[in-house]
């Protein structure tokens, strides 16, 4: 077997071809064995079975290392030992074969030169280990042999320099010829190139890449065969924006990483050492980009960079030093995603990966705005806070983080609406919206603070090619279904408990694209007690449905639309429309009018944009009835608690009142000239009955007119209130209001009148009968419980209830006859004395004396 490698040996390119000479009296082994400084060293060739390969070489050259050179170095001391079981000693073996030339050196250069020798160590992979006792051509260099430089320094020679002649071991002993060689001794071990991942973490000039180095980067060093690499050193790396160095930093850049080191990598047949430089090649790296080598006088050009230190060796390669990155422009293709990845946004990227958005964040052409919540704010969050990684939910939630365009705090203003990357089924696949608040810091330097959905920004936005990234404080939710939106608004639970009170919850939470107008609560106190009670009994629930119905807009209305736009009127989910009002001066209110309802019904628009899945909530401040609606007299009385009254209006004949329609032609009522009449009824609770005898009184059919006739106002059409939103009485309540009921034309004490009640109830008013008088009053004045207003003939009149029955005013006898005849006697007497003081004066004047003739009167002078 011997035989065999030695004859390899003999036609290997690299060995002398020469056959063996004859042997003679000195040779290698000779020289060290006859030198006691080398006893160590033959021992280890001893160990390494290198005795028979140094014998039978011819012309070769042995770097000597002497004992205390071995000494100095610990792992060869290792193989020294008795108890050693390997036989092979593979290890060692290369280590004794770096330090072999298979020539003889002629001489060491004396000048400041730097000469480069190859060895007899040819690196091979662990599991491609050759037969121990001879080196043969082949392993990781292409089969090329390592190389090893000697150099010229401080008088002396060393040997195992870097390209500048420096490091390496001093060559202490001189020359030794001997018949098949040369032998030189020196004083430390030479130490054998490792792999290149070793290499570059020894060269402190690259410490930048080596610390950014991934396990894959270290695998393709430690492994890859017949490998070139040009490496930029810490400098070339400044020349990258600071968020990509932040980026290649992260533990995210592993793809990157390798990239940049195929633009810097060859891998050919064979290593390039700088020697094939002279004059000029083109590599091809294994990114597929090409390197233009160009050798001057002055420098050597690595296409655009210059050539800092060649020749670095290493295992598997050659190392050369370079002063520029090699990427071309725009090579590198650094995403959003690798920024958001850089700037402690993993979880947020992580999150996207898992419902598929990766195209939101990997495109280098799309402009958006991101809004990305860190980890350390995501990391507050625990299992269960935030929609199930994969699922829809958590992808409508990431979706509403993006805004496409670069939106930078210039140009976002106060109350801005921004449509988000969120194609929501609510809209019809229209894109959600996002409300923007933006304040000046005017005392703070004039900085603007913006926040995205309620949600603050943290530090400064960050601008990234097409991309802007924004740091909020929370992940920012999309607006749910609009009734679950509004339930946290206590102040419009009344109109929330009304939907649900009715099946319009389901229609209203996913009929796409709607605008809901809630009133607030107290909305329904002013719209009249009794209006909203009926609307809220279980028999009125069509009405109500109505009701909501009008307050839900087919179509998104944002309130820039409402405050601003040209559009008046706007059909609603009852088929009917609403008429929008903006007003001129003032304050610019914006009113909105029902399509039913009574004259000059009004509610105030508050424009809030409290966002929805299916569109957006605005407040009102009133409700609105639709034309689809008639709030009659009847219903209202019903709703009043006046049963017992209303039977007496259908007792009558007059039920046509309470359903709001004409007296039938050729009634009594049609007679009286009734029709087109609006009515206000003063309708007692039935409670009110309680002291009367219903059996006689239902009997009693003229008592029962009058009674109706008492409480039953004829109410002409009112002129706006000052106040339009508050015109829900069917009748004007102040001023001590004074009104002719349908008995006034037949009794004098028919007409009623109003007064508010100051002292025991401020804001409460009576009503009493007009000019009653000589009772205990029980029976003459009610108080005013609720009101509310009919939609029926034209708006005008409704229900005022009252907590007592106003019976119809009848004087006793001394009270109506009583006040004539006193007035007849004092006339009588009155006359008599007239006439008695006449008489007097009379008699008083014929008794008196008086002055005559003599004679008389009647007598002659003559006589």
């Amino acid at each position: 077997m011997l035989c065999a490698w030695l004859s390899i040996l003999a036609c290997s390119p690299v060995l002398l071809q020469q056959p063996f000479p004859a042997p003679v009296s000195t040779t290698l082994v000779d020289a060290l064995s006859a030198d006691p400084d080398y006893d160590l060293l033959l021992r280890l060739l001893q160990r390494a079975r290198l005795i028979p390969t140094l014998n039978k070489l011819n012309q070769s050259t042995l770097f000597a290392p002497t004992n205390k050179a071995i000494k100095r170095h610990s792992p060869w001391r290792d193989f020294l030992s008795d108890d050693l079981q390997d036989n092979i000693q593979y290890k060692l073996r290369q280590d004794l074969l770096y330090h072999l030339l298979n020539y003889s050196i002629a001489d060491l250069p004396n000048q400041p030169e730097t000469r480069v020798h190859k060895t007899l160590h040819f690196p091979h992979a662990p599991d491609t280990d050759p037969p121990p006792w001879i080196p043969l051509p082949g392993g990781n260099l292409g089969g090329e042999p390592q190389r090893v430089r000697v150099a010229s320094r401080g008088g002396g020679a060393w040997v195992g320099v870097d390209a500048f002649g420096n490091g390496g071991a001093e060559i202490v002993k001189g020359q030794v010829n001997v018949t098949n060689g040369v032998l030189l001794g020196i004083a430390d071990v030479l130490s054998v190139p490792p792999d290149l991942a070793s290499v570059v973490s020894e060269q402190s000039s690259v410490s930048y890449f080596h610390n950014i180095l991934t396990p894959e980067i270290t695998r393709v060093l430690n492994t890859t065969t017949e490998l070139t690499i040009f490496l930029p050193v810490d400098g070339a790396w400044d020349a990258l924006d600071p968020l990509e160095r932040l980026y290649l930093e992260s533990e995210f850049a592993t793809d990157d990483l390798n990239r940049i080191l195929n633009m810097h990598a060859v891998v050919d047949k064979g290593v390039t050492w700088s020697e094939s430089f002279d004059p000029a090649i083109n590599l091809t790296t294994i990114d597929g980009t090409n390197l233009e080598i160009v050798v001057t006088p002055e420098k050597t050009l690595i296409s655009t960079s210059d050539l800092i230190q060649p020749d670095i060796y290493a295992s598997n390669g050659v190392l050369h030093l370079v002063s520029s990155l090699l990427i071309p422009e725009g090579a590198l293709l650094l995403t959003p995603e690798k920024y958001l990845l850089a700037l402690n946004c993993t979880s947020f990227v992580s999150l996207l990966h898992s419902v598929n958005l990766t195209h939101l964040i990997n495109s280098t052409t799309s402009k958006y705005t991101i809004l990305a919540p860190p980890d350390d704010v995501l990391n507050v969050f625990e299992d269960g806070d935030l929609p199930e990684r994969g699922s829809e939910e958590l992808k409508r939630l990431l979706e509403y983080h993006f805004i496409p365009g670069r939106w930078t705090p210039k140009k976002l203003k106060d109350g801005m609406l921004l449509e988000t990357a969120l194609e929501d089924v609510g809209l019809d696949g229209g894109r959600q919206v996002l409300g923007v608040e933006v304040s000046d810091d005017l005392v703070g330097g004039g900085d603007r603070h913006v926040r995205f959905g309620g949600a603050g920004t943290i530090g400064d936005h960050i601008e990234v090619n097409n991309t802007l990234v924004y740091f909020v404080s929370r992940p920012i939710v999309p607006p749910s279904d609009a009734l679950q939106t509004a339930l946290p608004l206590l102040d419009l639970s009344s109109f929330l408990a009304a939907i649900f009170s009715t099946s319009l919850a389901d229609l209203l939470k996913t009929t796409p694209r709607t605008t809901i107008l809630i009133p607030r609560n107290d909305a329904f106190k002013r719209i009249g007690l009794l209006v909203s009670e009926h609307l809220l009994t279980a028999s009125s629930k069509s009405d109500l449905e109505s009701v909501i119905r009008h307050h839900t807009i087919t179509g998104v209305v944002y309130a820039a639309s409402l405050q601003n736009g040209s559009q008046h009127t706007f059909p609603t989910l009852s088929g009917s429309d609403i008429k929008v009002e903006r007003l001129t001066q003032g304050n610019g209110s914006v009113f909105v009018s029902p399509s039913g309802g009574w004259a000059g019904m009004k509610s105030e628009l508050f424009t809030r944009n409290i966002l929805t899945q299916t569109g957006v909530v605005h407040e009102l401040s009133d409700l609105m009835i639709p034309r689809t609606v008639n709030l009659t007299v009847g219903k209202l009385m019903k709703a009043a608690k006046g049963t017992t009254m209303a039977s007496i209006v259908t007792k009558v004949g007059m039920e046509w009142l309470l359903n709001g329609t004409a007296p039938p032609e050729g009634s009594e009522w049609a007679d009286e000239g009734l029709a087109g009449t609006g009515w206000t009824f003063l309708c007692p609770r039935d409670d009110a009955f309680k002291n009367f005898n219903l059996t006689k009184l239902f009997a009693d059919v003229d008592s029962l007119q009058a009674i109706v006739r008492q409480h039953l106002i004829p109410t002409p059409p009112q002129e706006n209130a000052l106040d339009v939103l508050y015109n829900n009485r069917p009748i004007s309540l102040d001023n001590s209001a004074t009104y002719s009921t349908l008995l006034s034309p037949s009794s004098a004490y028919g007409d009623i009148i109003f007064r508010q009640m100051e002292e025991k109830n401020p804001g409460g008013y009576v009503v009493g009968i007009k000019g009653a008088r000589g009772t205990d009053g029980k029976a003459d004045w009610a108080r005013v419980l609720s009101w509310g207003r009919s939609t029926t003939g034209g708006g005008t009149g409704g229900v005022i209830q009252i907590d007592r029955l106003l019976v119809p005013y009848y004087p006793p006898w001394w009270i109506e006859y009583g006040g004539p005849a006193v007035v007849g006697i004092v006339g009588i007497v009155a006359i008599c004395a007239f006439f008695y003081v006449v008489r007097i004066i009379w008699r008083r004047d014929t008794t008196e004396a008086t002055y005559e003739p003599v004679g008389g009167f009647g007598r002659d002078d003559d006589e």
